[in-house]
């Protein structure tokens, strides 16, 4: 159980790129679909403990990772979408995209093999369409399940209830790099790797949005409700597989953002 939960902690670390688009930087819009926030006062305390959390540990980790060479932290990032694509094939599959099923195993093997374990993304290069990344809560979202209440997730950061019961779906066997790193028994991969690899994708995910954050933050009203409507917009627009926005009753904490 420890270990389990320590892995389901990590796999999310800085808000486990929930709300990014598919190149890892968040998609600022105005609007979001209105979603009970039913435990709004716990939320907002879990919300500004993970804010301290950021300042102190996070933030200054995710400065100091953008000071690496450009072409390192490109081949870092190329590396962990191609291990998320293990994830987004079934997620394909389930919901009966197997054309997307088809060109994802192929971009994966590609940049597996001649990507050399995918830190070139030589996929695109060779012209396969652009990754788009797909989840559970994507696919719960597409039978028609709906989102639930709001929630605000310790370390984790925004969630619904649905999307939280589809990042559990991973650790009863829905990720296949979970499976080889964490249940695998070999001597290649550990738990280690598989946690590695997730507190890498926060690292990756902090260090494309600095910028982002500070002046959503900056021009936001309330912060809170700013960070709650990103992103219950960003997944109706992962589920939908649209960039349109979504009307909401009301967007009054609104401001202009610039996206970076």
């Amino acid at each position: 159980m420890k270990k389990i939960l320590t892995i389901l902690v990590l796999s999310f670390f800085v808000f486990a790129n929930s709300f990014a688009g598919s190149d890892g930087e968040l998609n600022l819009s105005k609007k979001s679909k209105s979603v009970k926030d039913c435990f709004e006062p716990i939320n907002r305390i879990t919300f500004s403990v993970n804010m301290g959390l950021d300042k102190v540990i996070f933030k200054p980790v995710a400065k100091g990772y953008r000071v690496l060479p450009s072409p390192v932290r490109a081949g870092v990032s190329n590396v962990l979408d191609n291990l998320t694509t293990l994830v987004t094939i079934p997620n394909n599959v389930l919901q009966g995209e197997l054309g997307k099923a088809g060109v994802n195993t192929g971009r994966f093997a590609i940049n597996t093999t001649i990507g050399v374990l995918g830190i070139f993304d030589v996929a695109e290069a060779i012209g396969f369409p652009e990754y788009e990344k797909e989840d559970y809560g994507q696919t719960l979202g597409t039978y028609g399940i709906g989102p639930g209440c709001y929630l605000v997730l310790p370390v984790i950061g925004p969630s619904t209830v649905r999307d939280t019961a589809g990042s559990f779906i991973n650790i009863m066997g829905g990720d296949p790099w979970y499976n080889a790193s964490v249940n695998g028994n070999n001597e290649y991969l550990s738990d280690s790797s598989y946690a590695a690899s997730r507190v890498m994708s926060g690292i990756d995910f902090r260090a494309k949005n600095i910028d982002s954050f500070e002046n959503l933050e900056k021009n936001s009203m309330d912060f809170y409700a700013s960070v709650k409507s990103l992103y219950l917009q960003d997944r109706q627009m992962k589920i939908s597989n649209t960039k349109a926005v979504i009307e909401t009753m009301d967007d009054s904490d609104w401001e202009e953002i610039e996206t970076n």
